[in-house]
């Protein structure tokens, strides 16, 4: 596996989930899209509570994904992405 970051307008075909696995989706994006895009889409499409913010994870290397970051800088194709809400602590 490379670790060259994908270029504009190189597709990825990747997995996304909810964190309780509930909902999962086959999806091809950009590798210029955000992780913030991901999440929005995730969250409008799944109808997830509007009251939380959501963090991207890449399940297949454990990191996080920064939500100004091109997916192409840290995700490869075929790696699943995991929608996470963000505990407060209180």
């Amino acid at each position: 596996m490379s670790n060259t970051p994908l270029t504009t307008g190189d597709e990825l075909d990747l997995t996304v989930r909810t964190a309780d696995q509930t909902r999962k989706a086959a999806i091809g994006v950009s590798a210029d899209q955000t992780a913030a895009q991901v999440i929005q889409a995730a969250a409008e499409n799944w109808s997830l509570p509007t009251d939380t913010d959501y963090t991207l994870v890449n399940v297949t290397t454990g990191k996080t994904l920064p939500p100004a970051d091109r997916l192409g800088d840290g995700v490869r194709p075929g790696d699943m992405l995991e929608v996470q809400p963000v505990l407060v602590a209180g």
